[in-house]
């Protein structure tokens, strides 16, 4: 059906017209005419837009509520300054899931059925995030750019409205083997892993990385997110006498896995610790001298790394986050990981054909290379068919002093191991 080019104009600049149907599932809906005719259009306007995230702002894994304060700091600024996303002005609700799924599917029908959002943007942890996504797809709500870097985001073919943003797990793990094996080659490796997606995922993929190699897992001990201490464990990774310590954990555990590590002090391995765990903020409790040279990866500025004083987009974070967020803290690398994925999000709504969920879903799924200043360089956006994980570049990096270092060069996944498929 052709369209004419006025109405097409018409569509995309003005109000995504309403119609009074109801949408599948049962919540109030509009729809677009024009060339977008019948698609989604709950909770965006011509005048805004409404998302919903979803963050463990209380219990084991708080520390990653300083995620949605780098969003809102984004969106303010992007409001005030810039007019919004496409003339749209951008309320970004959080809900809380204390890191627990069944609370998390709570928190994802309250922000569709009662808020009415567009889309979830951010639901955060591999658990909670599995536990929604069923809900979200069958509801043909976006559920775009999850906090969480399970492989399964990526490569499973039948949740085409959720997405990842994230490097994920698998390629993070084939990242730390390849260094390994060209480090310490013959390495015996102790594992203490999250006992559930999250965990299983790194260590699954770290598992297959190393096969055919030297390398050899000689120790693995599990928690429970609801553990009060890995004390426990830590004794027995100890008593392994492994020389390399691959730490998978969330923030928490992270701090208590580091500090147990400095409490052996007859145990003395290369302890490499997963990227979800690496902030600042999970180091400093244990006391910077007792973390000197742990090895972990990263793939966007670290705030307080003097590489990026004078960086533009740096500069402009730091600014916009004392401005918009007082109080908070910009060298809080969590926050910045906020301010990326919120520009990550603003790049996938101007990339979109249609201010629907179904442009949005789209558009996701087909960015060629798009530049996020925040990222480190040589980091882009990138999906298209057969490839949903829209970061797949990692760089190692080392602490030393108060903060990390980066080294080596920025590794493409896709190149340097090939496609993860499911």
């Amino acid at each position: 059906m052709r369209v004419s080019a006025i109405g097409c104009a018409a569509l995309l600049l003005v109000a995504v017209g309403a119609c009074g149907g109801r949408e599948s599932g049962g919540e109030a809906g509009t729809a677009a005419s024009g060339q977008c005719q019948g698609q989604q259009t709950t909770g965006i306007t011509d005048k805004s837009i409404k998302l919903g995230g979803i963050y463990p702002l209380s219990g084991p894994a708080s520390a990653y509520g300083d995620i949605p304060k780098g969003i809102k700091a984004y969106f303010d600024y992007v409001n005030a300054e810039k007019g919004g996303i496409g003339g749209r002005t951008v309320e970004f609700i959080v809900r809380d899931d204390g890191y627990q799924p069944p609370k998390a599917v709570e928190e994802a029908r309250r922000l569709v059925e009662q808020d009415q959002v567009f889309a979830l943007f951010q639901t955060l942890g591999t658990p909670s995030t599995t536990a929604t996504w069923d809900y979200t797809n069958q509801r043909k709500v976006p559920q775009v750019f999850v906090a969480t870097g399970a492989s399964k985001w990526g490569t499973d073919g039948a949740h085409p409205w959720t997405i990842g943003w994230q490097p994920n797990y698998v390629s993070e793990a084939r990242v730390y083997a390849q260094y390994l094996k060209a480090e310490k080659p013959s390495a015996k490796i102790a594992v203490l892993y999250q006992n559930d997606d999250f965990g299983k995922d790194l260590l699954g993929g770290f598992k297959k990385a190393i096969e055919g190699t030297q390398l050899t897992i000689v120790a693995e001990q599990s928690y429970e997110v609801t553990d009060p201490s890995i004390d426990p464990q830590m004794r027995n990774l100890a008593g392994s006498k492994a020389d390399v310590f691959l730490d998978i954990t969330t923030p928490k555990f992270g701090s208590q896995a580091l500090a147990a590590d400095v409490r052996n002090t007859g145990w003395n391995p290369l302890h490499i610790i997963n990227n979800v765990a690496a902030s600042i903020t999970v180091l400093k409790p244990v006391g910077f001298d007792n973390v000197q040279g742990v090895v972990s990866s990263s793939y966007y500025k670290d705030p307080n790394d003097p590489t990026w004083a004078t960086d533009a987009e740096m500069t402009l974070y730091k600014q916009k986050v004392k401005q918009y967020a007082p109080g908070a803290d910009p060298n809080i690398p969590y926050l910045t990981f906020g301010w990326a994925v919120a520009n990550s999000f603003h790049k996938a709504m101007d990339a979109a054909k249609c201010p629907t969920r179904e442009g949005l879903r789209d558009s996701v799924r087909d960015l060629r290379n798009v530049p996020i200043d925040m990222l480190l360089p040589g980091v882009t956006l990138s999906t298209g068919q057969g490839d949903a994980f829209p970061i797949e570049s990692m760089q190692l990096m080392t602490f030393k002093g108060q903060r990390w270092e980066l080294f080596g060069k920025v590794i493409d996944t896709r190149k340097e191991f090939g496609p993860l498929t499911g």
